[in-house]
């Protein structure tokens, strides 16, 4: 990268943590403005903050490499997401604002029981240090020093610091206004990759839609592929993302992940309105259309433009094509775009770990801690996190694939939280002995899974490899095995009494779409669109 690509890129370090710390920063902020904005955020901001928590730099890495790899198949991990948020809009959203709820946890108390909030907060932490930060600043760091030469240890404190500290000093807020910048920016960056991608072709003897799925590999253009792959080297010849991995096992980490996870959803409990908080669902929904076309589909391209640069190192991607394509100063544009998906992500977990930690643990076990207390101490606990986080990260290295590596983590705990918040929003019968049996049963095993298949290099991983059962099928038979757990143990176990569920699960299913529509931006109405604009898109790529 030339001197002006390291302007651009440096440049907007330094501003974003500048526009952070002016946007955020109240001298005498109360907890509810530190961890939750005082409440005041409007749709625009929620469905930006949606979006950009969740991109970071091994999703762009990751999209790109697997559509070079096997195609716009992956992109069902955002097109899947889509449906997902219309559930939160739907489902989720109105009880968690009706409550107001500062944490997710907080929720489980009300349904359950103050220990299923204990363990939930827990697991919560912890998965935002060791996936959403840990794992996401190796694979940052790894860029930049693929970039700049810096080692990636320079980069993980350079990056670390930034955004800690603007996270820190400016709460939810800070996150909130920085997001809508950054999702900007990425998307620009994105967009212009792939019209570089498009505007080569013609230089590749590619002069039409029809050349280019000539150009491509078998499938390589589908969003839906067969269950098994005849050629696949495993027992049972399962393909990675068929149609049934999708169908049956996204939806379980899907729900856990846009629907339950406190990193995501604190965006939905800041909301202003019930209606902002609903909006803001389907809008994030709408935006995860795009990373389809600007970020899977740009892999697509580079197995057409630049496969014997490639060859087999897919996860090279990206990269292959910024150096090939952009010009100076566009090439900083998309590395800052890189460093702004890292930094979302890590500023959003930072920011869901203070609160969890401040609420979820101080508060109840000191109830009389001062307001102004508890928000030193998620200042304190961000700042912790971060460099226990740091620590972490430099250990990515020993993952074969980080991609993977983060969406098998998750199979730990994600099935039995999808089962027991959705039993709890859906089934009056549910029990707080069932949520824990379920909790606790998908812990054990899930940890014997991560044990014997956790994709470290060099290590052979069974249910992977050997016997080729996809990760989102292993979260499938995990979430039907928790919610036999649940059903039983709550059945065997008192009904909770009807005076508690008040408020915290809906009557019927179809009492989420009851009513008058209130306009035009009614989120039920927007639901609709979205989810009519997805069946379409899924004929036209099926």
């Amino acid at each position: 990268m030339g001197l002006i690509d390291k302007v651009i890129v440096f440049g907007y370090l330094l501003g974003i943590m500048l526009l952070g710390i002016i946007a955020g920063y109240r001298k005498r902020a109360s907890s509810e403005q530190f961890f939750l904005a005082g409440r005041s955020l409007k749709w625009p901001l929620i469905g930006a903050g949606l979006f950009c928590a969740n991109i970071s730099t091994i999703h762009l890495i990751g999209l790109a490499s697997d559509g070079y790899r096997v195609g716009l198949v992956v992109g069902n991990f955002e097109w899947g997401a889509a449906f997902c948020l219309i559930v939160l809009g739907l489902v989720f959203a109105p009880l968690y604002f009706r409550t107001k709820l500062g944490t997710l946890p907080e929720y489980l108390e009300k349904r359950y029981s103050s220990s299923a909030r204990t363990l939930l907060a827990f697991i919560f932490v912890l998965s935002a240090l060791l996936i959403h930060i840990g794992i996401s600043l190796y694979a940052g760091a790894k860029v930049l020093e693929e970039f700049f030469g810096f080692h990636f240890v320079f980069s993980i404190i350079t990056i670390s610091v930034i955004t800690a500290v603007y996270t820190i000093v400016g709460g939810l807020r800070a996150v909130m206004i920085t997001d809508l910048v950054q999702a900007v920016l990425l998307l620009c960056g994105a967009a212009i990759l792939t019209i570089a991608g498009l505007w080569a072709l013609p230089g590749h003897g590619i002069e039409s839609f029809a050349e280019l799925k000539a150009a491509v590999k078998p499938e390589q253009m589908s969003m839906l592929q067969p269950v098994t792959d005849p050629n696949a080297d495993s027992y049972f010849h399962l393909r990675q993302y068929s149609w049934y991995s999708v169908v049956f096992g996204y939806p379980i980490l899907g729900i856990w992940y846009w629907c339950t996870d406190q990193t995501i959803v604190q965006k939905v409990l800041a909301a202003k309105t019930e209606e902002d908080g609903r909006r803001g669902a389907v809008f994030a929904g709408f935006l995860k259309v795009l990373p389809v076309f600007l970020m899977v589909f740009p892999g697509v391209l580079g197995y057409v433009l630049f496969r014997n640069q490639i060859g087999s190192d897919n996860d090279a991607t990206l990269l292959v094509m910024m150096k090939n394509l952009l010009p100076v100063g566009l090439k900083g544009l998309m590395a800052a775009g890189l460093v702004a998906a890292l930094m979302s992500t890590i500023e959003a977990a930072l920011n869901s770990t203070a609160t969890l930690t401040a609420e979820d643990i101080v508060k109840r076990l000191r109830p009389e801690t001062k307001d102004s207390s508890l928000v030193l101490i998620g200042r304190i606990t961000a700042g912790v996190v971060m460099l226990l986080a740091m620590l972490w990260s430099t250990q990515g290295g020993k993952f074969g694939s980080i991609f993977v590596a983060i969406n098998k983590i998750p199979m730990m705990f994600a099935p039995a939280i999808t089962c027991v918040f959705l039993g709890g929003v859906f089934w009056r019968r549910g029990t707080r002995q069932g949520a824990m049996a379920a909790l606790l049963f998908n812990l054990a095993v899930g940890v014997v899974y991560m044990i014997i298949d956790i994709p470290l290099i060099g290590s052979e991983k069974i249910i992977a490899d050997k016997l080729g059962i996809p990760f989102m099928q292993v979260g499938w038979y995990l979430f039907l095995l928790s919610s036999v757990v649940y059903v039983a143990v709550s059945l065997s176990t008192p009904a909770p009494a009807e005076e508690k569920l008040e408020g915290l699960c809906w009557s019927h299913p179809l009492e989420t779409v009851r009513g008058k529509l209130t306009g035009l931006t009614d989120p039920r109405l927007l639901a609709g669109l979205l989810l009519a604009l997805m069946i379409v898109l899924y004929i036209i790529f099926a």
